[in-house]
């Protein structure tokens, strides 16, 4: 869940931007080596217990490391959460436009969170309270950017952008624009917080896409990353250029599954 510091906003003021990101796994002492050694990461405990910490880099929240309980049979994921201003309310728009509330929403802390997931089964998560200032995508050590890879991106981005708002014309909110062949949300200040790929414009959506969230996080040296996390057990794909062509990317999956991509940028 979304980490909380000295200073903070209240989660109604985001419009909808991603506010936090988690990883829930079956070994928390382990995800947290593998993740250290492969990017650098150092952790302290979290406000919800011994079965949750924060990961941080250069004194910086970067994202939320949680165990999943012995009896639940749930996959290691990445989860992206969503600053929303009532979670009661986004968790009734999701179900009323066909999508599922599988946890939610809780109390955690200072907040509420859910866990749902979109009409095609990519899971996500939705954050009502207050959330740290230093915590931002796109800024400092916090990921790069979130990505769905989905069988069609422009249902997938009607279906967000009536849950969360995402809107030009709405104050504070997100806007959303067409781009090389994806959806791209961009934050009040103009930054890429999002992307949304699928098929074509009026393709069949891809029955071989398993919708999901990737989340990127920046790196200085890729090569270096990806060596690591396969000494360390884990495995990744060949480095590629990105999509936009300024730098390159790797999807890389640690020891229990938790899905990533490392990617860095050209200055």
């Amino acid at each position: 869940m979304p980490a909380t510091q000295a200073r903070t906003t209240s989660t109604a003021s985001l419009g909808g931007a991603p506010c936090w990101v988690s990883l829930m796994t079956h070994d928390l002492r382990a995800a947290q080596d593998f993740y250290g050694e492969v990017l650098g990461w150092q952790f302290r405990p979290g406000i919800l217990g011994p079965e949750f910490s924060i990961a941080t880099s250069g004194g910086q929240p970067v994202a939320g490391l949680g165990t999943l309980g012995p009896s639940r049979r749930v996959a290691v994921a990445w989860t992206p959460y969503f600053a929303v201003a009532d979670a009661n309310d986004t968790a009734a728009r999701i179900r009323e436009r066909g999508a599922t509330v599988a946890v939610g929403p809780l109390e955690f802390g200072k907040g509420r969170a859910a866990l749902a997931a979109d009409r095609d089964g990519a899971v996500f998560g939705l954050w009502e309270g207050q959330t740290t200032l230093s915590w931002a995508v796109g800024q400092g050590e916090a990921p790069m950017c979130l990505e769905l890879r989905t069988r069609d991106a422009f249902e997938a981005a009607i279906f967000y952008g009536e849950v969360f708002g995402w809107s030009p014309d709405r104050p504070g909110g997100c806007d959303i624009t067409y781009e090389h062949d994806e959806v791209v949300v961009r934050d009040t200040a103009g930054r890429t917080v999002a992307a949304l790929r699928g098929g074509a414009v009026e393709a069949a959506p891809d029955p071989h896409v398993r919708p999901r969230w990737h989340v990127y996080f920046p790196v200085h040296d890729i090569e270096k990353v990806t060596a690591a996390a396969v000494a360390a057990g884990g495995f990744a794909l060949p480095v590629t250029p990105m999509v936009d062509s300024t730098g390159c990317e790797a999807v890389i999956r640690d020891p229990q599954g938790g899905l990533f991509t490392v990617a860095t940028t050209q200055v």
